[in-house]
């Protein structure tokens, strides 16, 4: 039986993206297949089992190890389970095996993954399942907490794993599973993505996107073989992360070592103990980094890649001096998938993000959607071989999507040359640390406290992290103010929404300018 809920969810065709050269070789798939195929189980049929696949600084897995765990979970899904082809399942964990044991096996058994952010708390988590309708769901025990907190309708069971009862149930299995036999286009993972509403919106993408986008940017910046060690410090629930550390490596039978909790230190010492070729980390990961890289031997990385915000050229400037390496600048969003714009050795410029990549097109047009002279700044329109497919939220999918165009949401300007460069975010998102954090989330969150009246959020330059969450508040009781209260609220909101959300900043103020209509002008307050 199929749960046909992400099918019936996508948007109208007449507002769905514009695909563009998806009849090139490289990106031609048969209607039929699933990317769970090419990505890890053609590894085992072309003799390469014994290939090292996932490494952590407590374990190693072989392609084989991986193929035969993942095989085992899926008939734990179908069995044991109930899952149905079709059901959404929510995936709560750090960067680990297993979380990319059970990746593979609910697209085995023909389900779509909806991989979360570990810092989410249980009020955010159940807001995704009552969205996405998810039936089940894989947790960590370590993060079971805020697990269990999550109540819904929709949720029918929860498997842990980690010296838990999916270890059990996996003991009996067969190593072996047939996969479900998907469409090309039938949904595979569901992305939600932070906006200026207080709804989040999914995303979807289908099992070709999953593989194309493995055509794309890394063959355009990285050139990937199978000798190569991937590493980074963005989550898997990031889509960033999960295609350099998950999906790019196994697509070329690379190996990828995982960190649970990725710290400047920890990246160095895998980097220099387990020879690692190419990293994925953020702009405040690479400006930290640079500060320690002499303390390490990092002389076998030979790609760094840069995506999450805007890459500030000091900061490429300095990693370049110490080490002599270039690190790749990109963008990507959660509804395009990955990078649509980079760099790498033969086109770069300083300062410029870079080119569209092979599978993208991409230029800069006004509020009208006519594109601009060069070097005039404006709004980034992009299309190619991916593109926004929100579900159930038609009038999203109408602004991110115009005339087929993806548009992104920042504001870029294109030389003369064709390269692209980041002006600003055309919205209200704040990008802090490589997060997307939307102002209206954090202002839902603050509002429920006993003190606060009114709050806007804004988002403020800040040299280390990119941006800083900056919340002006007003108080019920005016005479509270004091910095006292402010590190109340922003421990209280820690408890209450994921850490990385809260406002760094807080200015008691005792009102907030407003239009005559009563709404906040936030580029004052900026």
């Amino acid at each position: 039986m199929l749960d046909n809920f992400a099918h019936i969810s996508l948007p109208n065709l007449d507002v769905q993206p514009e695909y563009k050269f998806l009849d090139l070789p490289q990106f031609n798939r048969p209607e039929m297949f699933n990317c769970v195929e090419k990505l890890l189980d053609n590894h085992i049929a072309e003799g390469r089992g014994n290939s090292i696949c996932i490494r952590t600084f407590e374990e190693t897995w072989t392609y084989q190890d991986l193929y035969e765990k993942a095989n085992q979970i899926a008939h734990v899904l179908v069995d044991d389970l109930g899952m149905q082809s079709g059901n959404r399942v929510l995936f709560r964990s750090a960067n680990n095996p297993m979380m990319v044991a059970c990746w593979f096996a609910v697209l085995k058994a023909g389900g779509i993954v909806v991989a979360t952010m570990p810092l989410l708390r249980s009020k955010e988590l159940t807001t995704v399942i009552d969205c996405a309708e998810i039936s089940h769901a894989f947790c960590d025990s370590d993060l079971a907490e805020e697990m269990n907190l999550a109540k819904s309708d929709f949720l029918k069971k929860v498997s842990f794993y980690r010296n838990s009862d999916l270890e059990k149930l996996m003991e009996s299995k067969p190593k072996t599973f047939h996969n479900y036999h998907a469409k090309s286009d039938s949904v595979a993972l569901i992305g939600f993505t932070s906006g200026t509403t207080g709804l989040p919106k999914m995303t979807a993408h289908y099992h070709k996107d999953i593989l194309n986008i493995c055509e794309a940017f890394p063959q355009y910046a990285l050139q990937p073989t199978q000798n190569d060690v991937f590493t980074g410090s963005p989550p898997l629930g990031f889509t960033f992360g999960l295609g350099g550390l998950v999906l790019f490596p196994m697509y070329f039978g690379a190996s990828t070592f995982l960190i649970e909790k990725p710290s400047p230190d920890l990246l160095l010492k895998a980097i220099q103990d387990y020879k690692i070729t190419i990293c994925f980390t953020a702009p405040t990961a690479w400006r930290i980094i640079t500060t320690k890289v002499n303390d390490f031997d990092v002389s076998s990385l030979r790609k760094c890649v840069s995506a999450g915000e805007t890459l500030p050229l000091k900061v490429w400037q300095d990693w370049y001096e110490a080490t002599g390496l270039k690190i790749i600048d990109g963008i990507g969003a959660t509804e395009m998938l990955h990078i649509f714009i980079s760099s790498n050795e033969e086109n770069r410029k300083p300062g410029a993000t870079g080119l569209a990549v092979t599978g993208y097109e991409a230029k800069i047009i006004d509020a009208k959607g006519n594109e601009l002279p060069r070097n005039e700044a404006g709004r980034l329109a992009v299309r190619g071989i991916t593109g926004c497919k929100y579900l159930n939220r038609e009038d999203k999918q109408r602004e991110y999507v115009e005339n087929g165009w993806n548009i992104t949401g920042d504001i870029f300007r294109q030389d003369e040359e064709g390269y692209f460069y980041f002006v600003a975010r055309g919205d209200d998102m704040i990008i802090s640390s490589g997060y997307n954090i939307a102002a209206i989330e954090v202002e839902s969150v603050l509002l429920t406290h006993e003190a606060i009246l009114e709050c806007a959020v804004v988002g403020l330059p800040d040299e280390e992290r990119g941006m800083l969450v900056c919340a002006h508040i007003v108080l019920k009781e005016q005479h509270n103010k004091g910095d006292e209260l402010k590190t109340e609220i922003q421990n209280w909101f820690k408890n209450n929404a994921a850490p990385y959300k809260y406002p760094r900043m807080i200015n008691f103020v005792e009102a907030l300018p407003k239009t005559e209509t009563g709404k906040i002008q936030r580029f004052k307050l900026k």
